[in-house]
């Protein structure tokens, strides 16, 4: 079944040139069947692009997904229009009084910051508190896993001394997961932050468990399985270029930064990187979307009110 989209969406004629089945809200409103509703917080500078890598992976699923996106509402974007904003995403003011069977937080430009310093950190905290009753299942990507796994559990990030920026090997910690099902025992995923969590934390918090782990970089997935939440530290739904976009903004900013690891051909930027982890990408996904679909309950008002089913 195709992801329902906002009518006008930008990012519709991508996804419809890469081969992902779309399907408007007019013709959405037809099918007699009770769509996955999933919300999308977008926390990232360039909102159109961010819709569109989790528009992709989303809009791989054969379930109907009705794809909703928020923004903070008293936070200022910079980077997108602000016709965009106000013509397909809603606040959150607006959409806490409804049930979402998933819903996504990304990263955000911020991440050097003590969380109490972000000018938007109090609602984004009544957010997070909002999910443990409004929503089944939560992914919380990068900036977004570190300020939700410290509201909750207080783990701590840590800065570090040069940027992990690249694409490194990663390590399937536990298989019979139905997160990692059908990930293989290593696989590739892009890394871009200043900033980790680390094991040694997670390992004394009870509830939290390592799903992925990298030995360059770390921590990349944890489930914590009493409340159905995943943190996923690193960036799987990355497009081909976003490092590389990444490099040469910083250096024609006069920032310092490294050349991505193990990310352009020979380590010639000149050269087109090639993507190898979009098929683990569309996986993580799938495999989130098909637990969700399991375990939520199909009337979506008795979120919140029942016991929750890991599924496994």
């Amino acid at each position: 079944m195709p992801i329902r989209i906002p009518d006008g969406l930008p990012a519709k004629n991508h996804l419809v040139e890469e081969g992902v089945r779309v399907m408007t809200e007019r013709v959405a409103i037809r099918q007699d069947i009770r769509p996955m509703r999933i919300g999308l917080l977008n926390l990232m500078p360039n909102k159109i692009r961010t819709e569109l890598q989790i528009a992709r992976l989303i809009g791989a699923s054969p379930l109907q997904v009705e794809f909703t996106l928020v923004r903070i509402g008293g936070h200022t974007s910079k980077n997108t229009p602000e016709e965009h904003l106000l013509s397909f995403y809603q606040t959150w003011d607006e959409v806490k009084h409804q049930k979402f069977d998933g819903f996504i937080i990304t990263g955000a430009p911020v991440e050097t910051l003590k969380f109490e310093d972000v000018t938007y950190w109090k609602e984004l905290t009544e957010i997070l508190d909002w999910t443990a009753t409004n929503v089944h299942s939560t992914m919380n990507i990068c900036w977004g896993a570190m300020a939700a796994i410290w509201h909750f559990h207080k783990v701590p990030k840590y800065n570090l001394d040069t940027k992990a920026f690249g694409v490194y090997r990663h390590q399937n910690l536990n298989p019979s997961s139905p997160y990692m099902n059908g990930f293989s025992d290593d696989f590739m995923i892009p890394v871009s932050r200043w900033t980790e969590c680390r094991a040694e934390d997670i390992k004394k918090t009870a509830g939290l468990e390592i799903l992925m782990n990298s030995d360059h970089t770390g921590l990349c997935i944890v489930h914590e399985r009493a409340h159905n939440r995943l943190y996923v530290f690193n960036h799987i739904e990355y497009d081909s270029t976003s490092l590389a976009e990444e490099y040469f903004r910083d250096l024609d900013a006069g920032k310092p930064i490294q050349l991505p690891y193990n990310y352009f051909p020979d380590d010639n930027p000149q050269q087109r990187p090639m993507n190898r982890w979009r098929s683990d990408a569309h996986l993580l996904f799938g495999n989130w979307i098909s637990n969700m679909y399991q375990t939520t309950p199909y009337d979506i008002s008795r979120i919140g009110l029942e016991e929750h089913d890991a599924g496994y």
